[in-house]
C-alpha cells in the first residue's frame, strides 16, 4: 500500500515538475519576443523587424544570447553570455565575443580591428567599413573562423549529455542484472526497436552489430539537437546546412570504405554476368556513371531532407508569431497563435520523425554496401542433386 502511495505521489511530482517547465518555457519564449518586438529602430517597420528576428533565429551566433529588452533610456539590454571567439589571421587571435557587443561596435586586437557582421567575422579599418561589389557582398577579408559558436555549444552540450545518459544506463544495467531503471525504462525500448525494427531486417544478422553505436549515436543526437531547437533557447543546429553535411559525410565514409566486393562490383558491373561483356558496353556507358553519381545523391538527400524540413519549420513557427505582431486584434492573433500552437506540436513530432528517417536510410545504405551473394550455392546443391 506504502509503495503505490509513494508511487502516485512520485507521479504527481514528476508531472507538475513538467508543467512548471512547460509554463516557464512557454514564458521565456513570449518574453523574448515580446521584447525584441518592443526595441523597434528607427526606420524599420515591424514586417523588416520580424524577417530580421526571423533570420536571426535561423543563423549560428558567436555568443549564446537568451533573449533582450530595452530600457527607458533606449539601451538594449542582452542577457546571456559570450563565447571565445579564435581567428587565424597572421597568427592566432583569440578573444571574448563581447568586444562585439553583439555586432554593435568592433574589436581590436594587436592593431587589426574586426567587425561582426550577419553573423561572420570580416577584417575591416578603424571605422568599420564593409565595402561591397556589385552585388552587394561583402568584399572584406574573412580571417579563418574556428570559433565556439552556439550551435559548437549546443553540439557540446548535446554530446555530453548522451554520454552521462547512457553511461549512467549502462551502470544501471549492470547493477540490476539487464533489468532498466528510471530513464532506462524510457529509452530500453527506443534502442531496442532501433536495433530490431532499423538494423537487422535493413542490414542484416550477420553485419549489424558493427553499425549499431553509429546507428544509435546518430539517431539520439539528431533527435535531442531537434528537441533543443523547439525551446526558446534560439537554436537551429539540425538548420544549419554545414552540421547536416557532416553528418552525411560520415554516413557517405562509412558506407563506402565498409563496402564489400560484391557492393563495389555492382557499382561497375551492375548487369553481372547476365549478358556477354561485349553487349555490355554499350549500356555501360550510361549505367556505370548512373552508379556512381548515386553514391554521391544517397547522402546529398540525407542533409537536404534533414536540413530543409528543419529550417522550414522554424521559419514556419517564427512567422506564425510574428504575425500577431502584425495582426493586433482579437482574431488575427488568437489565430495566429493557434496555428502556432499546432506547428510546435507537429515539430515536436517531426524531430522525432527526422532522427528515425536519417538512422533508417542510414541504416539501408549500409545494407547495401554490406550485402554478400553466395556466388558458389549452386555448385554447393550438386553433390545432394547427385544422390538423386
Amino acid at each position: 500500500m506504502h509503495r503505490f502511495l509513494k508511487t502516485d505521489i512520485l507521479s504527481t511530482m514528476r508531472m507538475r515538475f513538467l508543467k512548471g517547465i512547460i509554463a516557464t518555457l512557454v514564458l521565456f519564449f513570449v518574453q523574448g519576443v515580446f521584447a525584441k518586438e518592443d526595441s523597434h529602430e528607427e526606420g524599420k517597420d515591424l514586417k523588416t523587424e520580424i524577417k530580421e528576428y526571423i533570420q536571426h533565429h535561423l543563423q549560428d551566433a558567436h555568443d549564446f544570447s537568451l533573449f533582450s529588452y530595452t530600457k527607458e533610456n533606449g539601451e538594449h539590454k542582452y542577457i546571456g553570455f559570450p563565447l571565445p571567439v579564435i581567428l587565424w589571421d597572421n597568427g592566432l587571435k583569440v578573444f571574448s565575443s563581447s568586444k562585439f557587443h553583439h555586432g554593435e561596435t568592433l574589436a581590436e586586437i594587436d592593431g587589426n580591428y574586426y567587425k561582426l557582421y550577419h553573423s561572420k567575422i570580416y577584417k575591416t579599418d578603424a571605422s568599420g567599413t564593409i565595402n561591397y561589389d556589385e552585388e552587394h557582398h561583402p568584399t572584406n577579408v574573412k580571417p579563418l573562423d574556428f570559433s565556439i559558436t552556439k550551435n559548437v555549444v549546443m553540439i557540446m552540450v548535446t554530446g555530453l549529455l548522451m554520454l552521462w545518459l547512457f553511461t549512467s544506463l549502462a551502470r544501471s544495467y549492470a547493477k540490476n542484472n539487464g533489468i532498466p531503471t528510471g530513464a532506462g525504462r524510457f529509452f530500453e525500448p527506443i534502442v531496442l526497436y532501433i536495433r530490431d525494427d532499423i538494423a537487422r531486417p535493413n542490414i542484416g544478422e550477420k553485419r549489424y552489430k558493427k553499425y549499431m553505436p553509429f546507428l544509435l549515436t546518430i539517431f539520439f543526437f539528431i533527435w535531442f539537437l531537434n528537441m533543443f531547437g523547439m525551446t526558446p533557447l534560439g537554436i537551429n543546429v539540425t538548420g544549419n546546412i554545414a552540421i547536416t553535411f557532416a553528418l552525411a559525410l560520415m554516413v557517405f565514409l562509412i558506407t563506402n570504405f565498409t563496402g564489400t566486393k560484391d557492393y563495389w562490383m555492382h557499382q561497375f558491373n551492375p548487369l553481372g554476368d547476365s549478358m556477354p561483356w561485349y553487349a555490355k558496353i554499350p549500356l555501360y556507358i550510361i549505367l556505370v556513371p548512373i552508379e556512381i553519381l548515386g553514391l554521391f545523391i544517397k547522402p546529398f538527400s540525407l542533409l537536404i531532407r534533414l536540413y530543409a524540413n528543419m529550417q522550414a519549420g522554424h521559419i514556419v513557427l517564427m512567422s506564425l508569431i510574428g504575425l500577431m505582431f502584425i495582426f493586433k486584434s482579437w482574431i488575427g492573433s488568437p489565430l495566429s497563435f493557434g496555428l502556432a500552437f499546432a506547428i510546435s506540436l507537429i515539430e515536436v513530432l517531426v524531430a522525432l520523425l527526422q532522427a528515425y528517417i536519417f538512422t533508417m536510410l542510414s541504416a539501408l545504405y549500409f545494407g547495401f554496401a554490406s550485402e554478400e551473394h553466395e556466388h558458389d550455392h549452386g555448385h554447393d546443391d550438386e553433390p545432394e542433386l547427385a544422390h538423386l
